[in-house]
């Protein structure tokens, strides 16, 4: 490892697999969490306090911003595994203009999404079938988070830059700092200003903005450690750079904008049932995303170590790496599990007291189930496929899972046997295993041995 980089730079070729793969996933963990938590705050105080139009409101609003930030997650997760090569290879100069072309590419592109979702946003909301009762409340949370758009994309930047380079501890602070405010904000704006679905959404514009702030404020000040100096020039986006970039983010962008797109049709679909079922909708995707906290957390973990072990050509470490990022996702995912099996009402009644909803919730029980498992098992698919940085097999995800499977399997559950809503449900948990179908042909192969980005 370069000595320059040694202060702050975490080598993941060498020591314990377990203990390196829970110190880097336990710290992910907990900042995914929180960035779960204050989501989830929106959803909790607005349904308490407003009602089902509310929730509806968030959810749709929502669903609409993570497919806004598709960019954001793609190629911050192509950055996050180049840079974890680079370190890994000891290329410093490599890193550097990966760093700087990062921080350009991304910025331009969440300015050019936010205008232009503002400009579409009356027809975007009709599009999602937005019911009467919840549009004016979904229109004012979209246009707010809009325009935030810039702090998440840069959040997702300073982050993908700490864990390439082994570090997950710092992005746990700075998401931790989002969460407190989010939730302190929230409870202000919303239930002592009234400011009611606008309120609930200022108050995550300011978390994220708050919290890109600190971030970037901690990397500039310990720039030295990174290799990269913040001058002007080195923000230049450098060809190669942003061709490695291009080659990698593109399918991991198509492959996290497939399956956004895919939860807007069925999204979509779900509105048209009612503004009960668009709510409970709302509580089926929000514990999803808590799902999706501890599948994140070791894939992020699991891409980094896979792609400082196959820079160093520590091909022994990756097997053990994989096994282990399955196994604690698999346990997390029986917990969970076993939890809203054994305290259904008491999980939606956390969202709403609203008579209605609670009266339907029932229909969401098993795919939340399913959800757990299905996230529990992408964590090891993902793990190998983007630390080795396959760009095809992402690519092949993104049309498999996104594209085909949760949108003709919603189909067929919702409208070919008559499930309605929790058929849409069904066909969007189901369709979360195909990672794991794809990814673990990739790892049986043994073709990762020899990938390279």
């Amino acid at each position: 490892m370069a000595e320059q980089n040694r202060t702050m730079v975490k080598d993941l070729t060498t020591g314990s697999v377990a203990r390196q793969l829970l110190a880097f996933a336990l710290p992910l963990f907990f900042a995914n969490a929180l960035q779960a938590v204050y989501n989830l705050v929106d959803m909790m105080v607005v349904g308490q306090l407003i009602g089902g139009a509310g929730m509806s409101a968030v959810s749709i609003g929502g669903d609409v911003l993570h497919l806004l930030t598709f960019l954001a997650m793609g190629f911050s997760s192509a950055g996050q595994v180049l840079i974890a090569q680079a370190v890994g290879a000891g290329r410093k100069d490599e890193q550097h203009k990966l760093i700087g072309t990062l921080f350009t590419f991304l910025f331009i592109v969440s300015i050019l999404i936010a205008v232009l979702c503002y400009v579409i946003r009356t027809p975007l909301l009709g599009w999602l079938n937005t019911p009467s009762e919840s549009y004016d409340y979904t229109m004012s949370y979209m246009v707010t988070c809009i325009a935030g758009l810039v702090f998440i994309y840069g959040y997702n930047i300073v982050s993908a830059i700490l864990r390439g380079m082994g570090d997950s501890k710092r992005p746990f602070v700075f998401i931790a700092i989002a969460a407190i405010l989010n939730t302190v904000l929230d409870l202000l704006f919303v239930g002592v200003f009234h400011l009611e679905v606008f309120g609930a959404a200022l108050a995550t514009v300011i978390g994220q903005a708050v919290s890109f702030i600190v971030s970037l404020i901690y990397l500039y000040r310990h720039r030295e450690s990174f290799g990269f100096d913040f001058a002007p020039a080195s923000f230049r986006i450098d060809g190669p750079a942003l061709r490695r970039l291009l080659a990698l983010g593109v399918p991991m962008a198509i492959q996290s904008a497939s399956i956004n797109l895919s939860k807007i049709v069925l999204t979509s679909w779900i509105n048209a049932e009612g503004v009960v079922y668009s709510a409970l909708s709302g509580i089926y995707n929000k514990t999803g995303m808590m799902m999706g906290v501890v599948s994140n957390s070791f894939t992020t973990a699991g891409s980094s170590m896979v792609g400082q072990n196959l820079g160093a050509e520590r091909y022994d470490r990756v097997p053990k790496i994989i096994g282990y990022v399955s196994a604690f996702g698999l346990i997390f995912a029986t917990s969970v599990s076993a939890l809203v099996l054994a305290f259904p009402a008491a999980i939606c009644e956390l969202f709403t007291q609203d008579a209605a909803v609670l009266a339907e919730s029932s229909l969401i029980i098993i795919p939340i189930v399913l959800n757990a498992y299905g996230a529990a098992t992408r964590s090891g698919a993902f793990s190998i496929i983007n630390g080795s940085g396959n760009s095809r097999l992402n690519l092949l995800v993104a049309i498999l899972d996104g594209m085909i499977a949760r949108v003709g399997l919603a189909a067929l559950f919702g409208f070919g046997l008559q499930l309605h809503a929790q058929g849409f449900w069904y066909g969007d948990a189901l369709a979360g295993f195909v990672p794991m179908l794809i990814g673990g042909t990739f790892f049986l192969s043994g073709k990762w041995k020899v990938q390279r980005s």
